[in-house]
């Protein structure tokens, strides 16, 4: 199937397998309605990703279905889907080239003013235009002249200047300096703005402002809620932000 998106993502019943017999996830459920954001948080290896890959499609579940507005996401055409699907990750692909081509992979029409345009959105135009040739420097392969701030902007402009309708960020900051922490925090707002979300997120000022936050634990949802109710709740999440949360707002452990 080949459909436009609105978009309404449901995770019904799912269970997911590494191996035949060992299920990792074990039969999630919820929903990001559009424009709302889902924050996953929960120790390593508590199905944080496993959540995501299914979304995106890397993985198929085991059990139960992965809907997009009501319909079965293994029925969509990978040109349907990807068109409409962004992600950035913790480590990103940046290919030999220039900075704006790195940024126009997604759209390749994109002209240089559209890649300032964006850049303006996300309030880091200089960030890149102080590079010894602006967004014509040359950027080694796999980003090796930049520095983590500078690749993860790319990778966020990459992703507005495709503006999709689902967005993905997987620890998307959590490499960053802390000189670049702040403006690329309030680029990570402008690019969820107004997008169906799923941040796998570790930075406190992140998982306040979600619409629904999950807790995993062991391939399992254990909690769901705002970031204030679970707080009220004093349970595995107010375990995890009272015991790990650092200075300057950072769950050490929890993403």
């Amino acid at each position: 199937l080949l459909l436009p998106f609105r978009c309404l993502v449901q995770v019904c019943e799912v269970s997911f397998c590494f191996e035949p017999g060992t299920p990792f996830l074990q039969r999630s459920s919820f929903e990001a309605r559009p424009g709302q954001m889902v924050a996953l948080v929960g120790q390593t290896g508590s199905g944080k990703s496993s959540n995501i890959n299914l979304i995106a499609r890397f993985y198929r579940a085991t059990e139960g279905v992965v809907l997009v507005d009501g319909t079965d996401i293994c029925r969509l055409q990978d040109q349907s889907l990807h068109r409409q699907l962004g992600m950035v990750q913790q480590q990103n692909f940046l290919f030999s080239g220039t900075v704006a081509d790195n940024i126009r992979f997604g759209c390749p029409e994109a002209d240089d003013e559209r890649i300032r345009d964006v850049l303006r959105r996300l309030d880091c135009e200089d960030l890149l235009e102080s590079l010894p040739e602006g967004l014509q420097t040359s950027v080694g392969e796999g980003g090796s002249s930049l520095s983590a701030g500078q690749k993860q902007l790319i990778c966020f402009a990459r992703a507005m200047l495709a503006d999709p309708a689902i967005l993905i960020l997987d620890e998307a900051t959590s490499s960053i300096d802390s000189g670049t922490e702040a403006r690329l925090q309030r680029a990570l707002e402008s690019l969820i703005c107004g997008r169906t979300s799923f941040v796998v997120a570790h930075r406190l000022s992140t998982i306040r402002r979600a619409d629904q936050v999950l807790v995993l634990d062991g391939g399992r949802i254990v909690e769901r809620g705002t970031h204030s109710e679970l707080l009220a709740a004093g349970g595995v999440y107010s375990g995890l932000h009272a015991g790990f949360a650092g200075v300057g707002g950072t769950v050490r452990r929890a993403a």
